[in-house]
C-alpha cells in the first residue's frame, strides 16, 4: 500500500466511526446475503456484542497500517483464531466483498474508485497476511 492509499483508508474510516453499529450490522447482513451458510459460523454469536468486536478491530487496523509491522502479528494471531472459528481460504474473498459493498453504502458519495482502490489494497493485504497464517495452522494440524 502507498502512504496515500494508506491516508485514504484511515480518513474514510473516520467517516465510519460515527454510525459504526449501523456499519456492523450492515455488514453481517451483506455478508450472510452474498453466502448464507456463513450464519452457521455465528450460530451462537451475540451479533450486537460481535459487530462492536469488528469495529474496535477495523479500528485497531485501520489506525496500525502506517506502522504494518506492529499490527501484522496480531493480524496473524485474528486469522489463527478464526481457523477454530471454521473460517476457511474460500471466505476471505466474500468478506471483502461484504466490506467494500458496506463501505460503499455506508459512505455513499465520498466512497469514490480512489478510495475503493485503497480499501481493496488493505483488504487485500490483510487477508494475505490472515491466509498465510491459517495455513500454517492447518498444516500443523
Amino acid at each position: 500500500m502507498t502512504p496515500d492509499q494508506i491516508k485514504l483508508v484511515q480518513d474514510s474510516f473516520r467517516e465510519v466511526v460515527p454510525i459504526k453499529t449501523a456499519a456492523a450490522a450492515l455488514f453481517y447482513e451483506k455478508l450472510f446475503a452474498i453466502d448464507g451458510s456463513l450464519k452457521a459460523l455465528f450460530r451462537a454469536t451475540d451479533m450486537n456484542k460481535q459487530g462492536a468486536e469488528l469495529m474496535a478491530a477495523l479500528g485497531y487496523i485501520v489506525h496500525g497500517l502506517s506502522r504494518a509491522e506492529t499490527i501484522l502479528p496480531i493480524v496473524q494471531d485474528l486469522a489463527r483464531r478464526h481457523v477454530g472459528y471454521g473460517v476457511e481460504e474460500h471466505h476471505y474473498p466474500i468478506v471483502g466483498q461484504a466490506l467494500i459493498e458496506t463501505l460503499e453504502a455506508g459512505l455513499g458519495e465520498a466512497f469514490t474508485q480512489e478510495v475503493r482502490e485503497a480499501w481493496a489494497a488493505a483488504y487485500g493485504l490483510l487477508a494475505g497476511v490472515m491466509i498465510a497464517a491459517a495455513r500454517e495452522v492447518q498444516l500443523a494440524a
